[in-house]
């Protein structure tokens, strides 16, 4: 199998970080928060309100991308308190 070289456009977009649908509605959401709460509100709260201001065609990638980010904080905390505890988990 042989690569393919980068095009151009390839090129200056590769260092770019794509943005998931849940990702920018997430961020609306915590800027809309920020701006009309000022005195503070939950985590869950911006989740909450970008989950439902989602389309439904982009709930299941939403909740998919949830459960990975879940799942890599858990294990970067398992790995935390190991090195912590001296290598014990």
């Amino acid at each position: 199998m042989s690569i393919e070289p980068l095009t151009p456009f390839d090129e200056i977009t590769s260092g770019i970080r794509s943005v998931s649908p849940f990702q920018a509605v997430w961020n609306e959401a915590e800027e809309l928060l920020l701006a009309t709460r000022p005195d503070g509100f939950d985590v869950e709260e911006i989740g909450r309100l970008a989950f439902e201001e989602l389309p439904e065609a982009e709930k299941a990638g939403a909740l998919d991308e949830l459960f990975c980010v879940f799942w890599t904080a858990t294990l970067a905390d398992r790995e935390t308190r190991s090195v912590r505890d001296g290598g014990a988990v």
